[in-house]
């Protein structure tokens, strides 16, 4: 299985992830309710930023490489009803995939992130949005106590585009030079090193193989975890505890890398 997914497979997984979240606010109890894993929103505020940002993200990808004026200036809020909330989501993913599918993978468009390993170009952003929505699917599963896995390959291709996305920078780590290894039970690793040129990440040969074993030395990495790859993506974003994974190693270097904020 691939880690790294094509443009078309990217606007289905949206579509599919956006689907299942709209499943949840169609069925949920209450729309009022918490969402556990984003304790400062409802169901419904959840909601409203699946669909005000996917919009957003159309307005942004439509305007290429320069920054997009506002979507929100005249844009139609967030319905309270029901059946006009989850047809106004549906909307909101159209808008962002037919945006998507008229720009193509290539071309540029502007994204908050700036030297990191992901290019600044339609099929990152596609990349990213599908990882925004795979995350937030899960907060409204929890959300009506029904959590699911994120599908396999939604959460493999997840992991790589966090570290190339959210972590990569060429500002120096403040620390003592390290790497952490993140390992997936599906059969792919990936190590983040981070030193004085910054953070970078590569893919590695997975433990237990031959070209692996001249990399597994006690000194070789600070600290490595292990888990599905939904559980990885999940334990990233800050869904799930490090109780749920396998970790070897100096934990405490996941709480230095949280607290980090390079300048770039």
């Amino acid at each position: 299985m691939t880690t790294t997914l094509a443009f078309p497979v990217l606007l289905r997984l949206i579509e599919e992830r956006s689907s299942a979240f709209r499943a949840v606010v169609a069925s949920a109890p209450s729309l009022d309710v918490q969402v556990p894993t984003c304790p400062e929103w409802t169901l419904f505020d959840l909601a409203e930023h699946i669909g005000d940002g996917r919009r957003a993200w159309a307005a942004t990808v439509a305007a290429g490489p320069a920054p997009a004026k506002s979507a929100a200036e005249g844009a139609p809020a967030a319905p309270r009803e029901r059946e006009a909330l989850t047809a106004w989501l549906a909307e909101s993913t159209r808008q962002l995939l037919d945006a998507l599918r008229e720009a193509g993978p290539d071309r540029g468009c502007w994204t908050w992130w700036g030297a990191s390993q992901s290019p600044r170009t339609c099929g990152a952003v596609a990349r990213h949005q599908l990882q925004q929505l795979a995350v937030h699917t899960y907060d409204a599963q929890i959300t009506v106590g029904a959590p699911e896995p994120l599908p396999a390959d939604v959460a493999l291709d997840g992991v790589e585009e966090f570290l190339y996305t959210c972590v990569a920078t060429p500002s120096a780590w403040p620390h003592k030079s390290t790497s952490f290894d993140f390992h997936a039970a599906e059969g792919h690793s990936w190590r983040l090193t981070v030193d004085g040129d910054g953070a970078r990440s590569t893919r590695i040969p997975a433990p237990g193989t031959t070209s692996a074993a001249a990399d597994e030395g006690p000194d070789a990495v600070g600290v490595s975890v292990r888990g599905t790859a939904s559980e990885l993506v999940l334990f990233v974003y800050d869904r799930i505890t490090a109780d749920s994974l396998r970790i070897e190693g100096d934990a405490g270097l996941f709480d230095l890398l949280r607290a980090w904020e390079p300048e770039e």
